[in-house]
């Protein structure tokens, strides 16, 4: 009888947990030369402030930090106080960097003029969305956009630092707080995602070289919102239903956008009666999530034209938005196309 040594395999316990975020930068900072080291600076900062935020929503349901802050945003929106919390880890984070002069968020009125007249880069952010389900224990998110100044450094900020078109971004990312963390990010040279391994306090690369599906079968749309909806819209909708597609809407722009990036699908939130100007912010997300999308291969516009090509007149500007999977975003966008052409036909 034939014997041989026992020789345990321990391959599969000593699994390589994969490259870090910070080794990532690193690797791909050489792909921005006139960046010196601020703009990696810029994102180990968000991704910082991000590990704080995501350990406050674990707690929050101990710490008493859920629920109401008591006062009301520029957005007309009550702030909880996790809003609050987020505001000001990033505020802070990207203060402390010093490489960011500016600073537009979604819950302050005016810009952030942070003082710094060295700094290169302006930041626009939604600290946290989805807010409203924070107490629900939903996943929520941040999203960022990032821009370089155009006025000289060294001189005070002007408003054309700010209202820059959404094809100006140099990176846009954001934060997925959910069954797992996750920060997906673009610098305009494809998407990658990475995730948040609490035990060793990294962003681990999981998902490289994000391609959103060409076409899908989810759509993500408010239908109790329908009655206040273009009839293109209400058509496209009704198109989906007739197709036997997946209605999903978490009510979280970040969630529902992230499952559509990688199942395919389309996000819809439409102008309505109520919001003739549509309810998403175009500096800090529609302008971000539309850089991402685009970098995947999907798209992204407000029903007329490019999201990326809008020009800012307002700081807290708001447009419709149609992003997804490119064949659905091509779609929905002749159902508008066939109800403009209906109504000069029957005015």
């Amino acid at each position: 009888m034939k014997t041989k040594p026992y020789t345990p395999d321990h391959s599969a316990l000593g699994y390589s947990v994969g490259v870090t975020l910070d080794r990532f930068i690193k690797i791909k900072q050489d792909d921005f030369p006139f960046a010196s080291g601020e703009l990696s600076q810029i994102l180990r900062d968000i991704a910082l402030a991000s590990k704080i935020v995501n350990r406050e929503i674990n707690r929050a349901g101990l710490s008493n930090i859920g629920g109401a802050f008591g006062s009301t945003n520029i957005q007309g929106e009550e702030q909880q106080k996790l809003d609050v919390v987020a505001n000001i880890r990033f505020t802070r984070a990207l203060t402390k960097g010093g490489e960011v002069c500016a600073i537009v968020s979604e819950e302050d009125d005016e810009v952030i003029d942070l003082q710094n007249s060295s700094g290169k880069y302006v930041v626009a952010m939604d600290p946290l969305d989805g807010s409203s389900n924070i107490d629900v224990n939903i996943s929520i998110g941040t999203i960022f956009s990032i821009y370089r100044r155009v006025t000289p450094v060294g001189s005070p900020i002007q408003p054309e630092d700010i209202m820059q078109e959404g094809n100006k971004q140099v990176a846009a990312g954001y934060v997925l707080y959910g069954s797992s963390t996750m920060l997906v990010y673009t610098t305009g040279k494809g998407v990658n995602g990475f995730t948040y391994e609490n035990s060793l306090g990294e962003f681990f690369l999981s998902h490289p070289n994000i391609q959103a599906p060409k076409d899908g079968n989810i759509y993500s749309i408010n239908e109790g919102l329908t009655s206040q909806m273009q009839n293109g819209v209400k058509n496209y909708v009704e198109s989906c239903k007739k197709r036997n597609f997946s209605a999903r809407y978490i009510g979280s722009l970040v969630a529902d956008f992230h499952r559509n990036l990688l199942k395919g699908g389309i996000y819809i939130y439409p102008k309505t009666n109520k919001a003739p100007d549509g309810k998403l912010r175009l500096l800090y997300e529609a302008n971000s999530l539309a850089f991402i999308a685009e970098q995947a291969g999907a798209k992204a516009t407000n029903g007329e034209e490019r999201i990326l090509n809008i020009q800012p007149t307002a700081l807290h500007q708001r447009t419709p938005l149609y992003i997804g999977s490119g064949q659905m975003v091509d779609d929905v966008y002749q159902f508008m196309k066939e109800e403009i052409q209906s109504s000069l036909k029957n005015p």
